[in-house]
């Protein structure tokens, strides 16, 4: 288990904070607030410049306590234009505690639901991106938790104003480097101002490097000077899509139009009355794929595992159970297991190694094991029909062009909807549309019963629990497209059952089992497919066995991009799962 880092602060004896890394202060021991309104807020032009568009975009190097943000939310709540939405993507190498935040803040009260909100969603310590909410805010937070270098060249926003608070150039020169503030540059809208309490040479010469022009102003408290920095030009204002048709009911379409209607899209899904869809199952299984190697795979399911917790934990009567344990099936998991506990891409304590005797304790079998508390398992259909609403139960024949937008035809040529833009989420039930996409089609039966029940587990297999029981299974055949349910399929989820859990499997033998069978959707790497086509499609496929991982980080990536407003997925990440990686023409190809 990776271990809790120490803090990075030591208090003063005035009760106030200093960097127990850099030997400096996190704000002016004058007044913190007043500094940051004076510097950032001003210095940045605002609240006058949230009028310039509806999505506004806001970078800070440095999110420490978090005193500038709650700044900001309680500004952009009182002056935000109708409609407007800020976006904020923030940078911390050195992630304080909720605790330490809270204490940093209750010196100013007059923030009040501002600094709550903050501290209420504070975002988690594992490396790489946070997607944080902020409801009554009309705000969202992206904090990356990495080297400011790396999370900059991985971040996809633009911004329109730059909080420069890294601490002294003198005290933490890293965070000041011409790379750091060409990077700032490159990810500056036309008309991007930059705010900083610092007018050392290094820095003005290295913002002048990066297209901005500068100018120093009057400083907050014994500072003398601070500096403003601008870069030329307007930034073009974009028509945004208003609506957004979405072709598929499970739990892709679920997610997109969640994160849709959270963006003030308006939405109407569409489902095949006679589609099968994998997300239909009494019971789900949220988990990663574990990948001992920590690269941009592992990362890419490490959040998006932490955000489909956070929002399916919104939803706690659909949370079954709260934690997974993987039973080791070959001699080398125990140490694959070790190795993931100690990756930093989750938690401290998310991931723990069980020892054969800890794992008989709770599921009489003598098996090492990782204990996934982040894991979860949850009801789908509770999940999908919050997320969904009203759902329009016609097969879409056809979808063209109509104008600026598309109409969507059944197969008798009358028209379905029309809307702005298009998404294609439709699993192995939408391949049609997708002719040319390299999706293969897995056929999957799960079984259940009523009255059993057992820790949540997977080995190789899975047992769940569910409301009334206990699911299990599932059955992986591939290029079957049939979707009846088979007894000798219920025979072959008893014998992997056996396999893992013996003893559970002899007490379900000779009973009679329920069950579904589905179709997964599966691409030739096992990742999926999630990106903007050529012309502007959203596609979101290929999920597999991992949708309810997945899926919703994935959707409110492709709706950032949708809207183009900063994606919560760093760049590595969506390159991962472009349409183009396989080469194919489905990213020239019209529905």
């Amino acid at each position: 288990m990776t271990p809790t880092a120490p803090s990075p602060l030591v208090w003063r004896d005035d009760g106030l904070p200093r960097s127990s890394l850099y030997g400096d202060v996190y704000f002016s021991s004058v007044d913190g607030l007043a500094e940051t309104r004076a510097v950032f807020l001003a210095g940045c032009g605002l609240p006058e410049r949230f009028a310039e568009r509806r999505d506004f975009v806001v970078g800070e190097l440095g999110f420490g306590s978090g005193l500038n943000i709650a700044a900001l939310l309680d500004l952009w709540r009182r002056e935000k234009p109708p409609g407007g939405r800020l976006h904020i993507f923030s940078i911390e190498a050195h992630p304080l505690s909720r605790d330490e935040a809270a204490r940093i803040l209750a010196h100013w009260p007059e923030l009040g639901e501002a600094a709550q909100v903050l501290l209420d969603h504070w975002p988690g310590r594992a490396r790489g991106f946070h997607r944080v909410d902020l409801p009554g805010f009309d705000a969202v937070l992206d904090l990356a938790v990495m080297d400011v270098v790396e999370a900059l060249e991985a971040w996809d926003g633009l911004a329109d104003a730059w909080f420069l608070d890294g601490f002294s150039p003198a005290l933490n020169p890293a965070m000041w480097r011409d790379e750091v503030l060409a990077a700032v540059g490159a990810r500056s809208a036309p008309g991007a101002r930059a705010a900083t309490f610092t007018v050392a040479g290094a820095v003005r010469r290295g913002l002048s490097a990066a297209g901005f022009e500068i100018a120093k102003r009057p400083g907050f408290g014994r500072k003398r000077e601070r500096l403003e920095a601008w870069r030329p030009g307007a930034r073009p204002v974009a028509q945004r899509p208003e609506t957004l048709a979405i072709i598929g009911g499970g739990i892709a379409g679920a997610a997109l139009a969640r994160a849709a209607r959270a963006a003030s899209v308006e939405v109407t899904v569409i489902d095949d009355p006679d589609a099968v869809a994998a997300s239909g199952n009494p019971a789900a299984l949220v988990t990663p794929a574990l990948d001992a190697g920590g690269g941009p795979r592992a990362a890419l399911y490490a959040q998006a595992l932490s955000r489909a917790v956070t929002l399916y934990e919104a939803q706690p009567d659909a949370v079954l159970a709260r934690e997974v344990l993987q039973l080791a099936a070959g001699e080398r998991d125990p140490a694959r297991f070790a190795t993931v506990a100690d990756q930093d891409l989750f938690e401290p304590g998310d991931m723990r190694t069980l020892n054969a005797d800890d794992t008989r304790a709770r599921l009489e079998t003598p098996t090492p094991a990782l204990a996934m508390a982040g894991a979860r398992v949850i009801a789908p259909a509770e999940v999908t029909a919050a997320w969904t609403g009203p759902v329009v139960r016609r097969r879409v024949a056809k979808a063209e062009r109509d104008g600026e937008g598309w109409r969507l035809l059944d197969a008798a040529g009358e028209i379905i909807v029309r809307a702005d833009r298009l998404a294609l989420a439709g699993g192995a039930a939408g391949a049609d549309l997708l002719a040319e996409a390299p999706l293969r089609p897995v056929r999957g039966q799960a079984s259940w019963t009523r009255g059993h029940g057992a820790p949540a587990t997977a080995f190789g297999g899975y047992a769940i629990p569910t409301r009334e029981g206990l699911l299990f299974g599932a059955t992986h055949d591939r290029d079957d497209t049939q979707t009846d349910v088979r007894p000798e399929d219920h025979a072959r989820n008893l014998a992997t059952l056996a396999k893992g859990l013996p003893a559970l499997a002899a007490r379900l033998a000779g009973s009679t089992f329920e069950g579904r069978a589905a179709i997964r959707a599966t691409t030739p790497d096992r990742l999926p497919l999630a990106d903007l086509r050529e012309d502007g499609v959203i596609v979101l496929t290929g999920l597999g066995s991992r949708g309810f991982c997945l899926a919703p980080l994935l959707a409110e990536h492709l709706v950032a991009r949708l809207l183009d407003v900063p994606s919560p997925l760093p760049r590595q990440l969506s390159h991962l799962l472009k349409l183009t990686r396989f080469d194919s023409p489905v990213t020239r190809s019209r529905v």
